[in-house]
């Protein structure tokens, strides 16, 4: 990736306290992975699964890290997270990691704009 970065927001999830990192690609950016690995290699990740979840249109990535496990999940149509509901430590590490990073740009969110979710 030259002369980009990717964008993202720290934020819970929809109705949730547990927060995630929610990424904003264009398209089927393919050096993604590789860059967010790259840019995460001080908490040594190591991807243990690939999940193909076809009904979802949906991979999700199991990854290990000295910080535990969290989750990368991507669809078809460019909705990229990072999940880790029972480790949100790893969630903040993460975030500070990518916010000293030039590849990432974190944008802030209201938090209430996701918390108050109406039926």
């Amino acid at each position: 990736m030259l002369g980009k970065s990717y964008l993202y927001h720290l934020r819970p999830g929809y109705g949730s306290d547990k927060l995630l990192l929610q990424f904003f690609l264009d398209g089927d950016d393919v050096a993604f992975n590789n860059d967010l690995l790259a840019t995460l290699q001080d908490i040594n990740p190591k991807i243990d699964l690939v999940e193909d979840l076809w009904m979802n249109d949906e991979v999700v990535f199991h990854i290990s890290s000295k910080h535990g496990t969290f989750y990368l999940s991507k669809d078809i149509w460019g909705f990229t997270f990072i999940m880790a509901e029972n480790n949100q430590l790893a969630i903040k590490i993460i975030d500070e990691i990518l916010s000293r990073s030039d590849l990432f740009e974190k944008e802030e969110v209201d938090f209430d704009n996701y918390r108050d979710v109406k039926s």
